[in-house]
């Protein structure tokens, strides 16, 4: 993880990188997340990216409320992690590790291997009032409060 270090509130309080359970097998590996237990919320919605071309980016947006789980099921991607004082960069390149972040949060997602595919699972059915797209929207709204 490289970490930008600005001031003010730690990053680590919005976001934490958790391991979830892997049952291995000789047939093969099963991880399962179930909403409430390993995340601190049920999920609502399920979406994933994928075919992403090579130089894209992904996210640049936060959410008011929303929480999410992000897991790179296949290949690798790049998040960049934003509370409005510190900002990280974490490579999601583990199906069974994800990204788990509370609200309030810019996230950008970049530099996607071949094949790649992130998973997200969200805290709520998509509700566009529920975005902040814009940066500097964000900065203001983040360091309020």
């Amino acid at each position: 993880m490289k970490e930008i270090k600005k001031s003010g509130t730690s990053l680590s309080d919005a976001v934490e990188l958790i391991d979830l359970e892997r049952l291995s097998d000789p047939r093969g590996n099963l991880t399962f997340i179930e909403g409430g237990r390993h995340i601190p919320f049920d999920v609502q919605r399920v979406y994933y990216l994928y075919d992403v071309p090579a130089g894209e980016a992904r996210g640049g947006h936060a959410h008011h409320n929303l929480q999410q789980l992000i897991i790179a099921v296949a290949g690798s991607f790049d998040v960049i992690l934003d509370n409005g004082f510190e900002r990280k960069t974490v490579t999601c390149n583990r199906p069974f590790q994800g990204i788990l972040m509370k609200s309030l949060v810019w996230r950008e997602l970049n530099n996607f291997s071949s094949g790649a595919v992130c998973l997200v699972l969200a805290s709520m059915k998509y509700e566009e009032s529920d975005y902040i797209r814009n940066y500097e929207d964000f900065i203001s709204v983040a360091r309020k409060g």
